[in-house]
């Protein structure tokens, strides 16, 4: 219904206005800047021939120019064995155990992967005695200040599946553990 009253707002008296604003006089644009006009000057034949002069000063300048260019002498690379790595770039092995299929095989000393920080999280919630701060620093080659915040302020999240029958929270129900 709305929309049947604002179509005919909008279709009032169009064709009157479209002939009127059609019929109105164009502007005329303001005058350019006289050097926005570069066609023209580009035109001149004093600038054609100052453009394809040929300078002698600058010729025998151009000729005193000499440019020597050697390439750096090549590197034969040994093929055996790794080149030691540097601090950096120290590296260790992930420990994922059954995921391992999912995340990257080495990780910088002091990181971890996504996988891994899911796992000790989550072992840290089953098992809070075991894995304390001081093993999870230990255990991942991390710094325990760092663990302590990562523990404090990430919690892996607990599923609960209610009973088909209720759909209601039951008090006496206990949430599932993730593995």
């Amino acid at each position: 219904m709305g929309g049947r009253v604002t179509r005919v707002f909008r279709n009032f008296n169009v064709e009157n206005r479209a002939r009127r604003e059609i019929s109105k006089e164009k502007p005329t644009p303001a005058p350019r800047h006289r050097t926005a006009r570069l066609d023209t000057v580009a035109d001149s034949p004093e600038i054609k021939e100052e453009v394809l002069r040929k300078d002698d000063r600058f010729l025998t300048l151009l000729k005193d120019v000499y440019v020597e260019s050697r390439d750096p002498p090549v590197r034969v690379k040994d093929g055996g064995g790794e080149h030691l790595p540097s601090k950096q770039q120290e590296k260790r092995l992930t420990k994922l155990g059954h995921l391992e299929a999912l995340d990257i095989k080495k990780v910088s000393k002091g990181k971890i992967s996504l996988v891994e920080a899911l796992t000790l999280l989550n072992n840290h919630k089953l098992q809070p005695q075991i894995w304390t701060a001081e093993k999870i620093a230990a255990e991942y080659s991390l710094e325990l200040k760092d663990v302590n915040s990562l523990l404090e302020f990430f919690i892996p999240f607990t599923v609960v599946e209610f009973p088909k029958e209720t759909k209601k929270a039951v008090t006496s129900h206990k949430p599932k553990q993730l593995t």
